[in-house]
Formats: structure tokens, C-alpha cells, sequence
């Protein structure tokens, strides 16, 4: 099942609970089969391996890169995957506030998929180790590091989607761009094309080519002029026309700044030397 982020961490925000206990299973220590899920709702952290467990029909592969959630007393059915280990830490917690647990995430089954994180599973560790030792901070420090894990958990899970949302943005403009070049295109208009606003735009062309919109539509423009002086007689004006740049003058001083050499220089060497 899926499940909004940022919802979910609205009512962890929202919501008292507080730490039943926190389990390490792993295949070698053979593990009790169980019909049915504890009596506490609880979150999977898979730490090596892969198995599948059922909650209500619904399969979840426990794998590492994500994070499952289980609700309280669900059906459960197990499949493992040939004779490969596996191993997970299981924490359970309790709402503290019975009016809060009928419209609670906790009824529901769901996972989270985090990508491989070192510092979660370090977190989810630590959590572990206090946990087994004794005494009221360690107590305190529980509840403390849940809270750590969660936020980890959830703050990797919106990076992962922010950072598909910013590919996607990005070759969908990166491909009208390559299409509609020769246009009179500017920022404005591809934010606006693209509803978003010049700064998201300018972020997500620095991330995901190392440069911002303006200088890759530039660079592209430069690279088709490139391929039209090898192949083409036309002149340099012309060519500076045909690829968007209206200045001639401009257009040979951006394509010196990035070859290195004026456009009728690099059309002459390689005339000069084909191969």
C-alpha cells in the first residue's frame, strides 16, 4: 500500500506513542512462524536479505532500501526465497491516546521506500543496543532514537520523491529543448511551459546536468551549430539563425568561449582534415 509522506508525518507529529519493544530476526535463529501479527502495530527495518511476509493478503518483500509497516493482530503469511539469509529489526509501539487510535495509521499496512541509507540503519542500530540495556535513560534514549529513526526514515523517503519529481522535470525540459531549440526559448517561458518557477527550474538543470537551463539551451544551440559547420555550406550567420542566435557577433564569441576556436576556424579545420 502506499502512503502520503507527508501525511504520515503530520500524524506521527500529532500522535503519543511510545516504544513496546524492538526485536532483531534473522533467518539462522530460526525464527517462530506466526498466523498473526503482534498486538502492537510495528515497523520492519530490513537489515540484509530479502523475505516476503503477507499482512492481510497484501505482500511486502522485506528488503533492504525500504521500510514496512504492519498493523496490530493482521493476518500473516510468510514465504521465504530459497535459502537465502535474511535479517530485520522489528519495533513495536503503542498510541498512547485510545480517542487517536481508530483514525490512526497504526490499523494500516504500508511500506516506505527509503533507498540504502548507512545513517538509518545506524540510527536503527543504536536503537536496537539501548533498547537491550538497562535502566530509565536508556529508556529515555529509546523513545528518543524512534523518533530519530522515523525522521531519517520519512526525510529519506521525500528526498527519494523529490528527487524522481526533479528528473522527470528535468527530461521533459531537457527534450522540449532539444525539439524546439531554434525557438525564440527563454527561462521564463520553459518555467512557465513547465508550470514552476525559475529557481526550481535553475536548481534542477544545476543537479542534473551541472549547469542552469540557460547555459545547457546555449551549449545545446552550440553543439547542432557544430554538426551544421561540418556538414553544411551555409554561412555562419546563418547557421547562428538556425540554431536560435540572432546575433551573429555573439553567436562567434559563445562558440569561441566553448571550442576554443571561431566558428569559420573549426569549419576549416575540419574541412581541411576530415578525420
Amino acid at each position: 500500500m502506499k502512503i502520503d509522506v507527508n501525511q504520515l508525518a503530520e500524524h506521527l507529529a500529532h500522535t503519543p506513542f511510545q516504544v513496546e519493544g524492538v526485536y532483531r530476526y534473522a533467518r539462522n535463529s530460526g525464527v517462530p512462524y506466526a498466523d498473526y501479527t503482534d498486538s502492537f502495530p510495528g515497523f520492519v527495518f530490513p537489515l540484509t536479505g530479502k523475505i516476503q511476509f503477507q499482512f492481510n493478503g497484501t505482500p511486502y518483500i522485506f528488503s533492504p532500501g525500504k521500510v514496512v509497516h504492519g498493523g496490530a493482530k493482521m493476518k500473516l503469511d510468510q514465504k521465504n526465497f530459497g535459502n537465502a539469509n535474511w535479517e530485520y529489526i522489528l519495533v513495536l509501539y503503542r498510541i498512547c491516546n485510545s480517542e487517536l487510535q481508530e483514525s490512526s495509521f497504526s490499523h494500516q499496512h504500508f511500506e516506505l521506500l527509503t533507498g540504502q541509507s548507512p545513517r538509518l540503519i545506524e540510527l536503527i542500530m543504536r536503537l536496537w543496543h539501548v533498547y537491550n540495556q538497562r535502566g530509565g535513560i536508556s529508556m529515555f534514549q529509546t523513545e528518543m532514537l524512534f523518533r530519530d529513526v522515523l525522521n531519517e526514515a520519512l526525510l529519506c523517503v521525500a528526498n527519494r520523491q523529490n528527487s524522481c519529481e526533479s528528473h522527470t522535470l528535468f527530461e521533459r525540459v531537457s527534450s522540449y529543448i532539444h525539439e524546439y531549440y531554434y525557438h525564440s526559448l527563454t527561462i521564463s517561458l520553459l518555467a512557465e511551459q513547465y508550470n514552476v518557477n525559475r529557481n526550481r527550474l535553475s536548481y534542477v538543470f544545476r543537479k542534473h546536468a551541472g549547469m542552469g537551463p540557460a547555459e545547457y539551451l546555449l551549449k545545446y544551440r552550440i553543439n547542432m551549430a557544430q554538426e551544421m559547420l561540418f556538414t553544411s555550406d551555409a554561412p555562419v550567420q546563418q547557421i547562428a539563425q538556425t540554431v536560435g542566435i540572432t546575433d551573429p557577433f555573439y553567436f562567434s564569441r559563445v562558440f569561441k568561449k566553448q571550442l576554443g576556436i571561431s566558428p569559420t576556424e573549426y569549419r576549416e579545420k575540419f574541412i581541411n582534415n576530415p578525420c
